[in-house]
């Protein structure tokens, strides 16, 4: 009869516990917290203080602040140098750290093509596109040059006549810019003359002072001096005219210049960053390009909206490479 009983008593034992585990299996599982940066944010420009880059860099600092978007300080810190080598380096000594970003121009991958850089868009991890801008050639205003023809019929007869003021390196967006636009013209690119700045305002600096011929920008790095009549606009690599004071600047392709160029900007983060790190910054990018503040800035800089999330941005700067590879090669400036 004992035994009988210590049977039973092992059975609804056995049986309590099994309805138990049941039950907790049932039961909802706490929520994983979503990924965020927990010490801080930092920013690296690949350009010194006041370049395109840093300007862009600064401009989602104050959207990360003003709107609340993180919780934690965020910084910027310039490391100008070799076309973004030095930047990104930097970037990817803090691997799978998605306290880490940085603003990516179309050096990224032309740079490399060109063996100028190490680091293209796969040694890194790219989380979105922002926008594309458009180049700028500006001379002093008592330049014997008048317009982008002048500019061209000059080059043409001696390609070494006149001296460029380009940012951020060799291979980078200033430098291709100029190169496709005076091949397509017939100048003889192998024979310009190129002088390289860390940044846009020191190309800035030197077509003020007078020691080079032209300065090639982004149309926002040189509107404040066009408008207060310091420098005058030779041509912009736009497909038609822009708007406000550049209205009256005319596209290459009006000066007889079959090429439009436009340089990409991007956020990308270090190597090895996890989904979760790359879908959280994706979706603050994505409310900051929504904001008025940021649609003015477009306006304001003469900046092409063309916001991409991340697997439509590698796409794109695959599409990029292999589209910039062979117009370089052809053009003498690939690896």
């Amino acid at each position: 009869m004992l035994t009988e009983i210590v049977n039973k008593f092992k059975y609804l034992s056995s049986f309590l516990l099994s309805a138990a585990v049941l039950a907790v299996g049932f039961l909802p599982l706490p929520a994983t917290a979503q990924w965020k940066p927990q010490k801080g944010v930092e920013i690296v420009a690949m350009s010194g203080p006041g370049g395109a880059n840093d300007v862009i860099a600064r401009a989602i600092q104050r959207y990360l602040q003003q709107h609340k978007l993180v919780a934690v300080p965020v910084t910027v810190t310039n490391r100008p140098g070799a076309g973004g080598v030095l930047a990104w380096t930097y970037l990817n000594q803090h691997a799978g750290d998605g306290g880490f970003l940085s603003v990516s121009p179309i050096n990224l991958i032309t740079e490399h093509i060109a063996g100028a850089s190490p680091i293209t868009y796969t040694d890194v991890t790219p989380i979105a596109q922002l926008f594309n801008e458009y180049v700028a050639y500006s001379v002093r205003p008592e330049s014997g040059l008048k317009s982008g023809g002048d500019l061209v019929q000059q080059l043409k007869g001696d390609p070494g006549s006149a001296s460029f003021a380009v940012a951020a390196a060799l291979g980078g967006a200033n430098h291709i810019a100029t190169a496709l636009a005076m091949r397509t013209a017939g100048v003889d690119v192998r024979k310009m003359k190129f002088v390289v700045f860390n940044a846009g305002p020191q190309s800035t600096a030197a077509i003020l002072g007078g020691h080079v011929d032209v300065a090639v920008t982004p149309v926002s790095g040189i509107a404040p001096h066009f408008q207060a009549g310091r420098l005058r606009v030779l041509a912009v690599t736009a497909p038609q005219r822009l708007h406000g004071a550049f209205s009256a600047v005319p596209t290459l392709k009006e000066q007889g210049v079959d090429t439009v160029f436009s340089s990409f900007r991007g956020v990308i983060g270090p190597k090895g960053l996890s989904r979760e790190q790359v879908a959280y910054w994706e979706d603050v990018l994505r409310k900051i390009v929504q904001t008025d503040e940021w649609k003015q800035d477009l306006e304001k800089n003469y900046w092409e909206a063309g916001f991409m999330g991340s697997a439509e941005a590698m796409k794109y700067l695959k599409s990029q490479y292999d589209q910039y590879r062979p117009v370089l090669a052809d053009l003498g400036l690939a690896k």
